[in-house]
């Protein structure tokens, strides 16, 4: 009889598998492991099981055919869609769903998670240019017939075996490695990049190289100043709420994007392309807010966003944000977190203001214009084949434990 092992396995492993490639690829991401592993080691409460393996990746993807087959992909792995982020208003011209395992025992196993973006190619206002990223994606294709050919028998068989895992692993690891040789020349390019970085950034390329790899800390103000200690360029600002006594939802850093050398379409050796996208990032985790709570996050921090410009955006946060309970039994009373037994539920998703915070601050300046469009999540979802879980209805499942 044939042997099937679990996703959570295969997952683990391809986290594992992944984050060796990043590592390989991105020395300073080596760096920001060590920062973290010492950091929580020095902290109380960092000897959750989980710390030590928990990453998250993000790639983006061209096309709604490239979204769909990696939809089967992150399925094989026990990951699911859930959550819809539309990240134009921050003008970033994609949306984007978060695969992850859902359940509890999943996310104890291995709650590896990535930040899946698809480009819109309708908020590309030359109409040339549209036609040309068109063209230009209908051309490749990001997976392997290995890949294809596994997902299909996982699908088929309804899992893999042992031996067929380590190959799925092997060849989808191949859809996010970087490839320094673009599908473009230069001037085409440079023209991508005009209209915005990333989609010079989905288009150019051989396919969606993981482009961060976040580990997590439980002091994301500690390792902040153990990047900026080593002399690692460091954002200016955390996104995400300010330092509490009680985190909640996610607070995120990063060292700012690499310059890393290409060679375009026709370019000699002599005279290499260069392109600017890959960072590296470190996550804190706090409790998942209600609707409730939520609610009360986005007001204050708009309030934050449109308050007086002439001082600092900390300060600003942090005087909105004392509107915000920072006590656990008030918390609770006010049902503004979710929890069991007494204890806040973990927030396993992301922030669209802080995803969009950390995409721009790592575009080497680009200019922080909004798009008109309306967001489309029915288009999403339609690319995605499927509907996305609602992040809210999976923590109030865990509270009803």
């Amino acid at each position: 009889m044939t042997t099937l092992i679990a996703p959570d396995v295969i997952r683990a492993r391809f986290c594992a598998a992944l984050s060796a490639m990043y590592r390989a690829e991105v020395p300073l991401y080596a760096d920001l492991l060590a920062i973290v592993a010492q950091v929580n080691a020095r902290a109380a409460g960092a000897a959750e099981p989980r710390l030590a393996v928990e990453r998250h990746g993000a790639i983006r993807l061209g096309t709604p055919a490239e979204l769909a087959m990696m939809a089967r992909a992150f399925a094989v792995m026990g990951m699911e869609p859930v959550g819809y982020y539309d990240l134009s208003p921050a003008g970033v011209p994609v949306h984007s769903t978060a695969f992850r395992p859902v359940t509890e025992a999943a996310l104890a196993a291995n709650p590896f998670r990535v930040f899946c973006s698809l480009l819109r190619p309708e908020l590309i206002d030359d109409a040339a240019l549209r036609a040309e990223v068109a063209a230009i994606l209908s051309q490749r294709a990001i997976f392997s017939d290995t890949a294809l050919h596994l997902i299909a028998q996982a699908e088929a068989d309804g899992g893999l075996t042992a031996g067929d895992a380590d190959g799925f692993v092997a060849a989808l690891l191949e859809t996010f490695r970087w490839h320094r040789d673009a599908r473009v020349d230069a001037a085409t390019y440079h023209r991508l990049a005009s209209a915005h970085r990333l989609i010079a950034d989905i288009v150019a390329f051989k396919g969606p190289h993981i482009n961060h790899l976040t580990p997590r800390t439980v002091n994301i103000d500690a390792a902040q100043g153990a990047m900026r200690a080593r002399g690692i360029p460091a954002k200016a600002e955390i996104e995400g709420p300010p330092r509490r006594a009680v985190p909640i939802l996610l607070r995120q850093t990063s060292f700012t994007a690499l310059t890393e050398p290409v060679r375009f379409v026709g370019a000699h050796d002599t005279a290499p392309g260069e392109h600017t996208a890959r960072f590296g990032e470190i996550e804190q985790r706090g409790a998942a807010l209600t609707p409730k709570g939520r609610a009360l996050y986005d007001r204050l921090l708009a309030q934050a966003r449109s308050g007086d410009r002439t001082a600092p955006y900390s300060d600003r946060l942090t005087r909105a944000f004392a509107a915000f309970p920072d006590d656990l039994p008030t918390l609770v009373r006010e049902g503004l977190i979710f929890v069991r037994d007494g204890l806040p539920i973990t927030y396993e998703d992301f922030l669209p203001v802080s995803a969009a915070g950390i995409f721009q601050s790592n575009l080497a300046g680009e200019a922080q214009a909004s798009y008109a469009e309306a967001s489309s999540q029915a288009a999403f979802e339609a690319a995605l084949g499927r509907a996305v879980l609602d992040p809210f209805a999976l923590y109030a499942a865990m509270a009803d434990g």
